[in-house]
């Protein structure tokens, strides 16, 4: 029997936007050089990071990275709605935090002390915390996963955060009570998350655009706190555990699929402005991470690539980094990454991934640059 799965498992085991109605892919011309075969080398970047998610790089050209932290000892037993064991209750703190990697590798604080909750020490007190950042016209704002009463932090809710330029923040848009208010059709009943436990986002225009997989939808948030439903994944697919979404002339939006993976149901989903999906590109597995290099080629992050064929649970060093071809035909680019959780292609090309994202010691959280030619 399979496994239910909320967001806060992927993170530790481990559209109306102005745009065109077209349908289509962007891949109408095939590039010739996708037959050729990659060369790829693959450095660390950084190292040192507490459960490090989502990465993008900011206008000053430097890698900006969310950190979950460590979690903490702090519960709200007897306070609010828990999440059911084994994933609950959390226990939290404020280890969480946002970090500014130079060119040399070199880390600095942006902003720390933000919430990071963990689950039972059953489930491997396994961390959720800073799930994403963005920039806005020139601000940086975060997506924050480990925040919220259920997850042992009544004072802030699960949202998207304004980074000022002092190194203080300030809640921008209430996610917590969003979900709480408008319940998507299917929710994930065996292991639901009150407050959500939030993946990854994007800037488009000015608004972003985050995902949430326990109970299956994406939203758009506007720099001035206003909410609303972009998709319901639940309704149509039901418990597909979305993941990660990338913005190329449309919305891409990848899925991980429940526990034990099965090898290649995962998929990238192609959403119309409307929000419909109106066709996917599968053969995936277990896929966190969705990003476009500059020459429109679409890549996949997968947290695990199973071993075999057979079904798998999340295995250390097997996660891989997956090109998709216009065909639909899949590339394996790199492979033996332990636990990646987020990629982002820099300015110089290469795509950054973080990795021992989930799971590892503190400070055992790395940067991978890979460099792709070919």
């Amino acid at each position: 029997m399979k496994r239910h799965l909320t967001a806060v498992s992927i993170l530790m085991f481990v559209v109306t936007t102005g745009c065109t109605d077209s349908t289509e892919t962007p891949f109408e011309t095939p590039d010739p050089s996708l037959a050729k075969v990659p060369s790829v080398s693959i450095s660390t970047y950084a190292t040192g990071l507490d459960n490090p998610r989502g990465l993008v790089f900011g206008p000053d050209g430097t890698l900006y990275v969310a950190e979950g932290g460590t979690g903490g000892s702090e519960s709200t037993i007897g306070e609010c709605e828990q999440v059911v064991a084994p994933i609950g209750p959390y226990t939290a703190g404020r280890t969480g935090r946002i970090s500014r990697i130079d060119g040399n590798g070199a880390r600095t604080t942006v902003v720390d002390g933000l919430p990071s909750s963990q689950t039972t020490p059953a489930l491997g007190s396994l961390v959720s915390g800073v799930a994403d950042v963005e920039f806005v016209d020139g601000t940086l704002y975060a997506l924050l996963a480990g925040a919220g009463c259920s997850h042992g932090v009544p004072d802030v809710p699960n949202g998207v955060i304004r980074v000022n330029g002092d190194g203080s923040w300030n809640v921008v848009a209430d996610l917590s009570a969003f979900q709480s208010a408008h319940p998507v059709a299917h929710p994930e009943e065996e292991d639901f998350e009150p407050d959500g436990t939030w993946y990854d986002m994007v800037a488009v225009r000015g608004d972003l655009f985050a995902v949430e997989p326990n109970h299956g939808e994406v939203d758009r948030i506007g720099t001035d706190g206003t909410i609303s439903r972009v998709v319901d994944v639940s309704a149509e697919f039901g418990h597909v555990v979305p993941t990660s979404i990338a913005y190329h002339g449309t919305f891409y939006l990848s899925n991980l699929t429940e526990f034990p993976l099965v090898p290649g149901d995962a998929e990238i989903f192609h959403l119309a402005p409307s929000g419909k999906i109106a066709n996917t590109f599968g053969h995936l597995t277990g896929v966190v991470g969705v990003a476009f290099d500059a020459r429109g080629r679409l890549y996949a992050l997968e947290m695990t690539a199973c071993p075999t064929d057979a079904p798998c649970d999340p295995t250390p060093f097997s996660g891989a980094v997956v090109r998709v071809d216009p065909d639909g035909a899949t590339r394996t680019i790199a492979s033996g990454l332990m636990f990646p959780t987020a990629m982002t292609f820099g300015p110089d090309g290469a795509l950054y991934v973080s990795a021992f994202g989930l799971g590892g010691p503190p400070g055992s959280g790395e940067i991978e640059r890979i460099a792709i030619s070919g």
